[in-house]
């Protein structure tokens, strides 16, 4: 089965151990370790030699991922977002100059994100960027909601870890298995809230009120479905690391892995941000 994930997809993990090399198919010029179709014949002498003076195999040998290079990475992608946050909380103002950097910042953030995902390899110079970038987002937006409502973004970090924690023990224990049908009504649902969220902001761009998705119990409603379908996006990044791991993927793609970690967990933070104002409103 491959993977739910289309960017793992594309590069060809599955459950099968194809990606690894480990099919049978016919024998591989000067490689003394092919299966031939047909009966089992004798080594020659050379093949032997060969055979012996292989390295053996081993982790280090492989160079697949692991998911030690996963948690490796994510812990240097969001630890990039932290620094970020943290720099743009304690430097730049609550206000026109602060706002302006924070959307010159999401906007960078976002087109890095769209080229890192049209890419056929990971490149950790654009993943890492985009962390920077959108962790700058991030602080000014956090020290925004800090200064109406006063603990918010501590709250919102631990919701999105309680969110985390959640989906990982579900996941782990097969409580939420991610199949086909899962997926495509988990992503008919996404676009959904994409496009209504896109609308609201068209509406109050024009000195509307929007359509009230943002307050109230309409705003509770669709703050908890923005929550939920961050952990479902988590629970196809828990899938697409599964599967990599599984089908031998290089190591390099445990960047991807982090990637998709660290935008999920970003959707959560905000979402929980957005839910916790109303709620405290």
């Amino acid at each position: 089965m491959r993977s739910s994930n289309p960017i793992f997809s594309r590069r060809g993990f599955s459950r099968s151990n194809e990606y690894a090399g480990f099919h049978q198919g016919a024998p591989q010029p000067g490689n003394p370790y092919a299966a031939h179709a047909g009966a089992p014949r004798d080594l020659t002498a050379d093949e032997l030699r060969a055979m012996y003076r292989a390295p053996a195999a081993g982790p280090v040998q492989t160079g697949r991922m692991t998911i030690d290079d996963v948690v490796v990475r994510t812990g240097l992608t969001l630890g990039t977002v932290v620094v970020g946050a943290l720099l743009a909380w304690f430097t730049l103002p609550v206000s026109g100059t602060g706002y302006a950097i924070a959307f010159g910042s999401a906007v960078v953030a976002f087109v890095l994100a769209v080229i890192q995902a049209f890419l056929r390899t990971p490149m950790p110079v654009l993943i890492l960027g985009y962390a920077l970038f959108e962790g700058v987002f991030l602080g000014v937006v956090s020290n925004m909601f800090n200064a109406a409502w006063a603990g918010a973004p501590v709250q919102a970090v631990l919701g999105t870890m309680a969110v985390f924690a959640g989906m990982l023990i579900a996941y782990r224990s097969r409580l939420i298995r991610v199949t086909r049908r899962y997926y495509r009504a988990g992503m008919a649902i996404a676009i959904g809230f994409v496009l209504l969220m896109l609308a609201n902001l068209l509406f109050a761009a024009f000195g509307g009120e929007g359509l009230g998705l943002r307050s109230g119990g309409l705003g509770i409603a669709f703050g908890i479905v923005g929550v939920l379908l961050g952990a479902f996006f988590l629970s196809l990044d828990f899938k697409m690391i599964e599967d990599g791991i599984r089908g031998g993927a290089p190591q390099k793609e445990s960047w991807l892995a982090a990637f998709g970690l660290t935008v999920s967990l970003v959707w959560i933070y905000l979402e929980m941000l957005r839910l916790i104002a109303i709620l405290r409103d």
